[in-house]
């Protein structure tokens, strides 16, 4: 197997000196004649070569490398808020690294050691079971998928989620529906806000109470969702709408509507949050609540950028991004 060119190879080849090639391979042309430059390069072209980022970040403290920490990498929302944060950091010369937890907090911890060996220059996460102090721990610039209340040391970007089960809610409740259902996914970490106080607020705004039957806990799954709606229907007096917590539970909803030979939206109204592109193909298509995931990935990531650079406010920043309800087919006014 052919030996890798070295800067050795390099400066041997053009004729210069090794840090006369360093400052050419990291841009310092200002300290290189521009004949020098061309020899150079030409040579670099020639044999082949290719910095060595290892021995680059032991100079500079730096691996040019960002985690990405989510917890289910099936989930259409994800890959959006990946984008985002991708477009905005390889501008600046950094790879993410993707790292899925499946909702396993202890793989999730064994992540963030794998980061803390690897030298990782930040950390972009939604937690799963990850305290604050955990990521204290870590000792590098992190920015959290998630409000800032139980995050105090971070900068957090998250979509105003009570804002949007606020949507949800209320839309319902302006097509005439009392009856409202919730499904919900599991408590993974301590939370200052949930789905189900918004959905309590409004309610009771309204001067409805809340009855605990009509509200189902279950996975953040297609099945999960489909076991849930299936568990509402078998009440004596099932709701006529429900909103579930994300798209991919409404779709479990949808299809246990239809094998339950439920019309939807007739005597049923289901409506989702995230705004996924299979809501928009389903039969009927599904009313959600859409969540802005790339913006929430590029937000995250100019935070992070701007920690690494030195430039951020000493102050932790809380952004929370507004949602806007998307009407589709799958919503209509309560039956008679």
């Amino acid at each position: 197997m052919a030996r890798r060119p070295t800067i050795i190879d390099v400066a041997n080849l053009a004729g210069v000196s090794k840090a006369t090639v360093a400052r050419v391979v990291n841009g310092e042309y200002d300290l290189v004649k521009d004949t020098t430059r061309q020899r150079v390069t030409f040579a670099i072209e020639q044999l082949g070569y290719e910095r060595n980022a290892i021995a680059g970040s032991l100079r500079s403290n730096r691996t040019y490398m960002i985690a990405l920490s989510i917890p289910d990498i099936t989930n259409p929302f994800w890959p959006e808020v990946a984008r985002g944060v991708q477009d905005t950091v390889e501008a600046q010369d950094y790879m993410v690294v993707l790292m899925n937890n499946d909702w396993n907090a202890s793989r999730e911890h064994n992540h963030l050691q794998l980061m803390h060996n690897n030298q990782f220059d930040g950390l972009i996460i939604n937690p799963t079971g990850i305290a604050n102090r955990d990521l204290t721990r870590l000792h590098i610039p992190v920015v959290v998928l998630a409000s800032g209340d139980t995050y105090p040391d971070f900068d957090t970007v998250s979509s105003d989620s009570r804002q949007a089960g606020q949507l949800a809610i209320e839309y319902l409740l302006s097509l005439g529906h009392r009856h409202i259902g919730l499904i919900i996914g599991p408590m993974r970490r301590p939370k200052s806000h949930t789905h189900y106080d918004t959905y309590a607020s409004v309610l009771g705004k309204h001067g409805l109470e809340v009855d605990d039957a009509l509200v189902a806990q279950t996975t953040f799954t297609e099945e999960g969702g489909y076991t849930a709606m299936k568990q509402l229907l078998q009440l004596e007096a099932p709701p006529t709408a429900v909103f579930a917590v994300n798209d991919i539970i409404a779709l479990g909803a949808l299809r246990a509507a239809h094998d339950a030979n439920l019309p939807v939206p007739e005597q049923m109204s289901i409506i989702g949050m995230d705004d996924i592109h299979a809501a928009a193909t389903t039969f009927p298509p599904l009313t959600t609540v859409a969540k802005p995931k790339y913006e929430i990935g590029n937000t995250a990531a100019q935070f992070l950028l701007e920690r690494l650079n030195g430039r951020a406010p000493e102050r932790q920043r809380r952004q929370l991004l507004p949602c806007h309800l998307v009407q589709r087919g799958s919503t209509a006014p309560a039956p008679p």
